[in-house]
């Protein structure tokens, strides 16, 4: 169960961080971070990181598929880790 918290914690640090990177390099026209690599972070642990980093770098809230896929991503992430924690899987 440690480890998993401490997986958590660092996945969505590095969520975060991208989401920051990738906003630093729109504004400098620079190379970009892949869309489905925030998909790919979000469904491995870290979309609360890439949800957060939405909103306060103001990055991809005008992308629907990012408003929208991001929380149900983290939704669905929430219910499962309730559902395992219940005892029910």
């Amino acid at each position: 169960m440690k480890f998993m918290m401490i997986y958590l914690i660092m996945i969505n640090i590095l969520a975060f961080l991208m989401m920051k990177l990738d906003k630093y390099k729109a504004r400098k026209h620079a190379w970009r971070v892949p869309e489905k690599s925030f998909f790919l972070l979000s469904i491995i642990g870290g979309s609360l990181g890439t949800w957060i980093g939405m909103y306060i770098c103001h990055h991809k809230t005008r992308q629907w598929y990012f408003v929208v896929g991001i929380p149900i991503i983290l939704l669905l992430q929430i219910l499962l880790i309730l559902k395992v924690k219940g005892g029910s899987l």
